[in-house]
Parts: structure tokens; sequence; C-alpha cells
């Protein structure tokens, strides 16, 4: 049994650069008790996570091909070189790929799709013959929630067993909920569909008000690039024209931001658009952090009753939900008390799911 995952090629499997789609593998991979059996394939870096897994491909200069089929391609050759071994291929978020690789594997191995975005957004998925394709070939589809699965059954009836939730995983590194700072951040990318503008107009609202409250933004326009675009240097200049409490941080490694995380009170995910999952909403929770959220995508799945939800988020709308929430001692404590008790996401735990069902379908089929 080998199992070969499949990244896009835009994703840094490293420890300082990873996004969400690669995170997920990482912890997955960690826990996993296929560990061994396991091969990731994506472009090549200096710096891999779990280097004995990790299979780098260099850039291809075919102009008739793009670098994701690129790695498709080795990929399939390396799994038609071990034909005497039943394999599991799990494709990552490029469902136009799932034709191709069908076309060129051997044998009778099995094809999966984990679905971290709208489908309905996503080459290769866009229309409903799209998606009934995919049924036909794939023996399971992954969908990081509930919004995202209904997304992709969309005008479609049959094969409704092939697709299931599974929800990203966090690793929760503290036993006890740590001690909290006065201290609201944003984590995410600093584009306008992220809501950060919201966020920057709402701590100005309450800014004079909580003097010894700290804010932060964390984030880049571009993952793991601190460049700034005409947007994100806007933003820095309205936000750190505050004062000197109000800081934004640029890219942070990921140790940092679970220190940061690990003593932040409150953090506020002004989600403009409909958030497929919601990994900060989750890396929240394990930190025991008190959540300010837009009411939209997936992200109603992970805070239900956990935090505050805002329907048709503005920055009026946040600042008036931090003003009640800074000026309530108690309050603040049962929200973080909520935010650490009902974390549901542990990767220990979603790595034994996707497990589960990696066994069902070697033995299934």
């Amino acid at each position: 049994m080998l199992i070969n995952i499949l990244l896009p090629y835009k994703e840094k499997f490293s420890k300082n650069k990873a996004s969400s789609v690669s995170l997920t593998v990482a912890n997955n991979l960690q826990f996993s008790k296929y560990k061994k059996q396991i091969r990731v394939f994506g472009h090549n870096l200096k710096d891999p996570m779990y280097k004995d897994n990790f299979v780098g491909i260099e850039n291809s200069w075919n102009f008739l091909k793009s670098k994701n089929e690129n790695i498709a391609q080795e990929m399939c050759k390396a799994i038609n070189n071990d034909q005497n071994i039943r394999q599991l291929i799990e494709i990552h978020n490029r469902p136009y790929l799932v034709n191709k690789i069908y076309s060129k594997i051997k044998g009778t191995n099995l094809i999966t799709l984990f679905l971290h975005n709208d489908p309905l957004e996503m080459k290769g998925s866009f229309s409903i013959n799209d998606r009934k394709k995919l049924l036909l070939r794939l023996d399971k589809i992954f969908c990081v929630s509930n919004y995202i699965k209904k997304r992709f059954l969309d005008g479609i009836k049959d094969d409704l067993d092939k697709v299931v939730v599974l929800y990203n995983g966090v690793i929760r590194s503290q036993k006890v909920m740590p001690k909290k700072l006065k201290q609201i951040i944003y984590v995410g990318r600093i584009v306008k569909e992220k809501g950060v503008d919201l966020f920057v107009e709402a701590i100005k609202e309450i800014y004079k008000d909580f003097k010894d409250w700290n804010f932060k933004i964390i984030g880049t326009p571009r993952l793991g690039i601190n460049k700034l675009d005409q947007f994100s240097r806007k933003i820095k200049h309205d936000f750190e024209s505050l004062g000197e409490r109000a800081e934004m941080l640029g890219f942070v490694n990921s140790e940092d931001l679970r220190h940061i995380m690990s003593e932040t009170s409150v953090i506020v995910i002004p989600s403009k658009w409909n958030e497929p999952f919601g990994l900060v909403a989750a890396e929240a929770m394990s930190n025991g952090i008190a959540i300010v959220s837009s009411n939209s995508g997936g992200l109603p799945e992970i805070i239900s009753n956990n935090g505050i939800l805002i329907d048709q988020i503005n920055s009026k709308k946040i600042s008036k939900n931090l003003k009640q929430i800074l000026s309530n001692t108690s309050m603040l404590k049962e929200l973080q008390k909520k935010s650490w008790e009902n974390f549901n996401f542990d990767s220990k735990k979603i790595s034994s799911i996707l497990d589960d069902h990696r066994k069902e379908l070697f033995f299934k089929n």
C-alpha cells in the first residue's frame, strides 16, 4: 500500500511558508499510521517538511504543460514504476487534473480529491457535468466543510456517499488554556476579501477608549512574502497611524504565530467572502481565544456558540461587539472558556478519521 499526495504547484511545503493546504497535509501526515507509506509530491524546495516523505519536482520548461500538470505527470511516472503495489492518489484542490491522472496511471489504483475551496469557482468542477464526471472517476471526495460539500452537490442527486466532510486539523500545543494579554489580533492575507480594512476601521472606533489594549495585524498580501502592494501599504499606514499600540507585523513564521496566538484575548475574522473552512478560527479555538467573526461560508460550523457571529459584517458591527466584550470581563472569560472547551479539530483525531477512510477504500475496492 502506497499513498501519493499531490499538492498544487503554488503550495510551499515548508515550515515557515506553508499555507492552509500544506499545513493540513503536514498535520495529517504527522499522526498518520501510514506515515512510512506516504509520498508528498510538490514543487521542489530547499527546506521541505518531512524530507523522507517529500518528493520535490523541478519546473518544466515545456510551454504546452502547466506547472501543476508537470508535477502530476512526474507523480504518475513514479506510480507506474511501482505497478506491483496498489496505490492511493490524493489530489488536493486541483479537480481539473483528475481526468489527466486517471488516463495516465496503470493498474487498479484509487483516486480521491480534497476540496479546500469553492468547487464552483475551480477549473474542472465549475459545472454540474464537470462534477458528475468527477464522481464517476473518483473513489471519494473530501470537503473541508459542509458548506463546500453543499456547493459541490449543487444540482446533483447521485453518488452522495462518495462526498464526505473532513475538517482541517490543528495541533494544540498547550494542555491548559494559556494566560492572556489584553491583545486583539487579525490574522490572514492583507486583501480586501478578507475584510482587514473593516478590522482597521473598527479598531479606530475603540482605540482611544481602551488604552490598556494592544492591536496587531499579522499577514501579507501573499503568503510568506513581506512585499506590500498599494492596498496593504494603505492598511499599514492607516492602522499604525493610530499609535504605538497598533502594529502590523507582516509575515510571521508558524512558531512565532503560535506564541502570539497563545497570549491573545480576542481575534477578529472579518471575511467578506465565504470562507471554505477557516483554519484561523480553529487555531484560535485551540488557544482559547474569544472570536468575533463574519457569519459566512464554513465559519459558522467552526465557531457556533464559541464566539460572536455577525451577519452582513461591517466595521460598525465589529466595533460594537468589541466594545461589549472589552467592557465585560465575565463575557470575555466565558467566550474564551467556550472556545477552549469546544475545540474539536485536533489533528490527531482528524488524521485518524482520514486513515479510516483510506483503509475502507483499500479493503472495499
